[in-house]
């Protein structure tokens, strides 16, 4: 089936000129102008990829995703922003967005970020959608990955996921003790690895700390390797 891709941005141009390119490339596009109208079309049915200015009329991109991540929906969510401080990018990132483009951008590189994020919404939905959950468990101490049914459980309570928190979490866990540097993680979960975009992985980190991590100041299973990147620890014995 055809994805399904909202577009929420209040500039008229800039909408319309992200939606033919979406178009052009096979897509088919629901553009509105401001946060409320987002919010609303996905009532009733779930678009398979979000492009969610930050600041639009009524509701801003930020509180749209906050609402849509509170309701459990889980679908690919990227932020478009204009404004270039850091704490801008982070907020989105700690309120659920999956990534981010700062205007101005190409349209060849939304165009790849698009693809790369519903490449990986496809593999999450043929994941579910296997008959067979019995994937080997992966523990490390008191925590515990289903992959099969992308779950996690800290001292056997359900911990909730975003996909993307999911897979940053997984990849660590097949690989117990391995440094990745940001740019390898980009690459690895992301599906793409763009210079100045390394800051995603950082917020992404300190989110799978907040929910894995007794203290995430003085973290156990994530640790940070300085200069090198991010490790999980080795199981202990």
């Amino acid at each position: 089936m055809t994805p399904q891709i909202l577009v929420a941005e209040d500039q008229a141009d800039i909408r319309d000129l992200i939606a033919l390119n979406l178009r052009h490339a096979g897509y088919d596009v629901t553009p509105v102008a401001d946060g409320r109208a987002a919010l609303d079309s996905q009532r009733d049915r779930t678009s398979d990829l979000l492009i969610l200015d930050l600041m639009m009329p009524g509701l801003d991109g930020l509180e749209v995703c906050k609402a849509l991540r509170a309701k459990g929906r889980a679908m690919p969510i990227l932020m478009l922003t204009a404004k270039s401080t850091e704490l801008d990018r982070v907020l989105g990132l700690e309120l659920g967005a999956d990534d981010y483009l700062t205007k101005p951008f190409s349209m060849a590189e939304l165009l790849a970020r698009v693809k790369a994020l519903l490449r990986r919404a496809d593999l999450l939905r043929v994941a579910q959608s296997q008959t067979q959950a019995a994937a080997a468990v992966l523990r490390n101490g008191e925590l515990e990955i289903l992959p099969g049914k992308r779950e996690v459980r800290m001292r056997g309570e359900l911990l909730g996921f975003t996909a993307l928190e999911f897979d940053l979490l997984l990849h660590f866990a097949q690989h117990p003790g391995h440094v990745f540097a940001r740019a390898q993680l980009l690459d690895a979960v992301w599906g793409y690895s763009h210079e100045g975009y390394e800051h995603t992985v950082t917020t992404h980190i300190n989110r799978l700390r907040a929910k894995v991590e007794a203290d995430p100041m003085q973290p156990r299973f994530i640790l940070t390797v300085r200069g090198a990147g991010y490790k999980m620890r080795d199981p202990p014995p």
